[in-house]
């Protein structure tokens, strides 16, 4: 499927993130120190790290799932205070509700014409007519198309993803990347991955973050062509080395 066979996007673009001088500690362990990031509306960063780097914190501040211990966070040029309406998560796990169809796990929400968007939604994720189906009868990849359906239908501005596809097999995961791209490409959400996999951060973003004890150990750019040719370009290839040496 190409980007000009998706429906018409649903989204308003994207929102800049911004954060100013945070920090964040739990107890007298402290996560981030004094960061400062400004991530431009539209961009596809993708945050590296390794385990207690940081990388779920940093994305629970910019949902508003939590607040920074001192310094701001900000979506749109207004401080997050609470969980933004223009922000949606898609998560390692796909979490549907077992007892609900997929058409109406993706309209969970609900809504005006929920029936009809949801179906539409999923076509765009390659899941077209399976509204009625039990999530138990999808397979993993299909449950994670499912969900980033339901992230989707509300045309989000900005799209945070918690390892979405670390669960998944290589085949399946290279084509949840491809679709990621092919829809963030035509709707223009800004988003933020975190990843531990190097790989599938050069293959999807823009920018690419490292952090590493509190702080950000390297902002690479991410100047490849689209849509990208995974493991193909040696630039790519150069560009991991560099991300995996600040990790």
């Amino acid at each position: 499927m190409s980007a000009a066979d998706l429906h018409e996007p649903e989204s308003a673009g994207g929102l800049p993130i911004a954060l100013t001088r945070v920090e964040k500690s739990f107890g007298r362990l402290s996560v981030l120190g004094n960061l400062n990031l400004e991530i431009p509306a539209g961009q596809f960063l993708a945050v590296v790290g390794r385990s207690g780097g940081g990388k779920s914190t940093l994305m629970r501040l910019v949902a508003g799932l939590d607040t920074a211990s001192s310094g701001g966070v900000s979506i749109g040029g207004r401080k997050v205070e609470r969980l933004h309406p223009a922000v949606r998560l898609l998560f390692q796990e796909a979490r549907l509700v077992p007892w609900q169809r997929v058409g109406e796990n993706v309209g969970i929400a609900r809504g005006v014409d929920w029936q009809a968007r949801a179906r539409r939604v999923l076509a765009d994720v390659g899941l077209e007519g399976r509204e009625n189906d039990w999530p138990t009868v999808l397979s993993g990849g299909q449950r994670q198309r499912v969900a980033l359906a339901r992230a989707l239908v509300s045309a989000p501005q900005i799209l945070l993803l918690d390892e979405p596809f670390g669960a998944l097999d290589a085949l399946t995961r290279i084509e949840m990347h491809r679709l990621l791209e092919q829809i963030w490409s035509d709707r223009g959400f800004t988003t933020v991955l975190i990843t531990h996999d190097v790989a599938e951060a050069v293959a999807l973003a823009d920018r690419v973050i490292v952090l590493k004890e509190g702080g950000i150990a390297l902002d690479i750019d991410i100047d490849l062509e689209r849509p990208r040719q995974e493991l193909a370009d040696p630039r790519a290839v150069d560009l991991q080395r560099q991300i995996l040496e600040a990790v």
